[in-house]
């Protein structure tokens, strides 16, 4: 999908906008001005699959517990897919 990064130059915040042709124009989606100035945006270093099936033990998603350790939890992520 064709998202780009764009900082309003009136309000100075961030905006992700679909631009899906050349004429479109990106609108701030905070200030409403077209005053606009596109950003580089990084791209994600991952690719191929993933080594492990849970996320680092820093990330505490899952009940507030670390991934696996949460009573309940059927595993990474929220607590949506409790047992």
């Amino acid at each position: 999908m064709p998202l780009f990064e764009y900082q309003c130059n009136e309000c100075g915040k961030s905006n992700e906008i679909l631009i899906l042709t050349k004429t479109d124009l990106p609108k701030c989606n905070f200030y409403g001005s077209s005053n606009m100035k596109k950003l580089l945006s990084a791209h994600s270093s991952m690719s191929g699959s993933a080594n492990y099936n849970m996320p680092g033990s820093g990330d505490t998603a899952c009940c507030g517990s670390s991934p696996g350790q949460g009573s309940n939890c059927a595993g990474p992520g929220s607590c949506c897919g409790r047992n």
